[in-house]
């Protein structure tokens, strides 16, 4: 179940709201300036299923957005449970960074949580099969994947090269509950 939890930046382990509820959800996110929408996500995926055949499933939803938004590429992130390099994976992710320009992800299965930071605390989304997120260029966030990661993603980008990170250097990430905590 996708879940909401905000926790206070100044004591980074307090909870200040948690909630599975998708208006919600959608409604605290879109205040931080985060897009949130529940895709139906029907086809389910074969162990072996390639990035053309993910992104050719999902062709419609990334089309709408590509022309709605502006996004040149997609590309798919999957990994599957016990994959070798899980560890240096997870951490690529785990500081605190921003882009410039907006990170886009459409999960199509498993789970994975992203850390937006506003002036109002730390915005904990674990999401799952069928959430898109949409966090706008220069956002404090980062992406825990979990110490065993499962999911498939997919992604879209304005610059045609992809994924680019400016790591800000605040520990904060390190003081939030992680995914599995």
């Amino acid at each position: 179940m996708t879940r909401l939890t905000v926790f206070d930046l100044e004591q980074p382990v307090r909870r200040l709201s948690d909630t599975e509820d998708a208006h919600d959800i959608e409604r605290t996110l879109g205040a931080i300036g985060i897009r949130y929408e529940r895709w139906t996500a029907p086809a389910t995926l074969a162990p072996d299923a390639g990035e053309t055949l993910v992104l050719r499933t999902y062709q419609v939803e990334v089309d709408r957005l590509k022309a709605e938004c502006g996004y040149q590429a997609a590309d798919v992130v999957r990994l599957r449970r016990g994959v070798e390099n899980a560890a240096a994976l997870r951490a690529k992710f785990l500081d605190e960074h921003i882009h410039d320009e907006d990170e886009v992800r459409f999960f199509v299965e498993g789970r994975g949580a992203f850390y937006l930071r506003s002036d109002r605390g730390v915005h904990r989304v674990i999401c799952e099969r069928g959430d898109l997120l949409g966090v706008p260029a220069g956002t404090r966030h980062w992406f825990d994947m979990g110490a065993n990661p499962e999911f498939t993603a997919i992604r879209l980008f304005t610059n045609p090269e992809g994924w680019v990170a400016r790591f800000t250097g605040d520990p904060v990430a390190n003081t939030v509950p992680a995914i599995d905590g």
